[in-house]
């Protein structure tokens, strides 16, 4: 048996990822960003140039700040009493040490400095504006103190005390995580392996009682010696899989329904590779939503059900309701329980920086040579909406203390990604996002038919996360007057 260097497949799998980062840089998606914030930039640079005597002062006024914050954290022989608010630097040492207290609050101001340069600026677009915020927060937050060994008084401690075993342990993680990654390091949230689906997650009992090349139909039967004559059908959305209302016996919306009297069916979409590239958001309507109606008449007996969505989900329960009504047949959804579900798509949040008609034809670019857009490239730039919680906390544990990510069913859950075909997510970017053709009477057809949602009549409850940062719910709550 061949012996290998130490560390040798860490290294090998290191070159390999980084080959396949660099060529993801040449993807048109990548070479779109970097132009835009060229531009971007270029922008903020002429603006700054014309109004030097405002930078001058912001620039003498950080500088007077830094030199009374070497005072405070260097000279100062008391310690600081205020608070701390942000979780990377709660540990007591980050206050304690005058030199680590010193590298956070300089950073602190190297940020607010950045951004209020940016912020301050009025001759620059709006829309460049935000892009230059997000990316900017991107990159000082990458670049945060807590994020690097030596300058993470926790890290120092930790790697002392072990004798480096943490970074060992940090670097065999990080292997496994880039074996698993695409284009973007894809850090695990939880231990993906203390979860089988229909044993721990997903264990409400229920069976398959119809499938087709997109989705599987799961039956689950009412506990309860009465049980309710309309059926519930619940749509998930189809860029996660279903098991969200299911998680556990604890955290299930299907054992509750059941519990409470209720036949419930629930849709478990496929993870489309390649072959899906043609399959449009219209699809999932007709080849979906429809065919599950049907397969619940033919286990029920009853032609009408009550319908929940959540997230794109009810945006496609929404979508199968305005097309019925569009076909002039009685309505089979004869209520709709809308979670987290945008329908106005006005306000999509920091996910707008993104929705402009160059990027979009960039994903589109990619998109149609994949085939599909890729789950672990969505879930990945989810988490960077809120990255520090999202992103660099996991990579803080996993990489550089070693520890193993815990057992969590909603993080499993949320890093089992699903793909998206080609033509659905490219029709939902342009005609959803850019346009917002799916508010607007007719905007869209499904198999020839004009979407109105304002034809949907059945009684409709929706609910929003105020916290939520993928589906505000400034833009969820539009999608009543829809």
């Amino acid at each position: 048996m061949e012996n290998k260097p130490p560390f040798q497949d860490v290294i090998d799998s290191y070159f390999q990822a980084t080959q396949g980062w660099f060529d993801a840089f040449q993807k048109p998606t990548q070479s779109t960003i970097f132009k835009s914030q060229v531009e971007d930039w270029s922008q903020l640079a002429q603006s700054v140039a014309s109004n030097p005597t405002s930078i001058l002062e912001q620039q003498m006024t950080w500088w007077n700040q830094q030199i009374n914050l070497f005072n405070d954290c260097i000279l100062s022989t008391s310690e600081s009493t205020a608070k701390e608010t942000d979780p990377r630097f709660r540990d007591e040492s980050w206050s304690e040490n005058p030199m680590y207290s010193y590298i956070k609050e300089s950073y602190k101001l190297v940020c607010k400095s950045v951004l209020d340069t940016i912020g301050n600026t009025q001759d620059i677009e709006p829309e460049a504006k935000e892009r230059l915020e997000f990316f900017a927060r991107q990159f000082l937050n990458a670049m945060s103190p807590s994020n690097f060994i030596t300058t993470n008084p926790e890290i120092m401690k930790l790697t002392l005390e072990s004798n480096g075993e943490n970074l060992i342990k940090g670097l065999d993680q990080l292997q496994k995580d880039m074996s698993k990654s695409v284009d973007m390091l894809n850090i695990r949230m939880t231990d993906s392996e203390a979860f089988v689906v229909g044993e721990n997650v997903a264990a409400t009992e229920g069976k398959v009682v119809f499938k087709n090349h997109l989705f599987e139909l799961i039956q689950y039967q009412a506990t309860t010696e009465e049980v309710y004559k309309r059926p519930m059908m619940l749509v998930p959305p189809f860029v996660n899989k279903y098991y969200i209302m299911d998680l556990n016996q604890r955290k299930s919306f299907v054992k509750w329904l059941v519990d409470q009297g209720h036949t419930v069916f629930m849709i478990s979409w496929v993870n489309p590779d390649a072959s899906y590239r043609d399959t449009d958001f219209g699809h999932y309507v007709t080849d979906g939503i429809i065919p599950a109606l049907d397969a619940i008449e033919a286990q029920t007996g009853e032609r009408e059900v009550n319908g929940l969505g959540y997230c794109i989900g009810g945006t496609l329960l929404t979508a199968a309701m305005a097309y019925l009504a569009g076909k002039r047949r009685k309505q089979r959804i004869k209520s709709a329980t809308l979670l987290t579900t945008i329908l106005d798509f006005q306000q999509p949040g920091e996910l707008g920086i993104f929705i402009n008609d160059p990027m979009i034809s960039a994903i589109e670019s990619q998109n149609n040579h994949q085939g599909y857009m890729d789950g672990r490239q969505m879930a990945v730039s989810f988490s960077l909406l809120r990255e520090n919680s999202l992103y660099w906390n996991y990579y803080i544990t996993n990489y550089l203390k070693g520890e193993k990510p815990v057992a969590f069913d909603l993080l499993h859950w949320n890093s089992d990604n699903t793909n998206v075909p080609a033509s659905c997510h490219n029709q939902m970017l342009r005609q959803f996002y850019l346009e917002n053709k799916l508010s607007q009477p007719n905007g869209i057809e499904i198999d020839g038919i004009g979407i109105d949602l304002t034809k949907v009549k059945s009684p409709t409850f929706f609910l929003s996360a105020i916290e939520d940062h993928i589906a505000l719910w400034k833009g969820t709550f539009k999608a009543q007057v829809c």
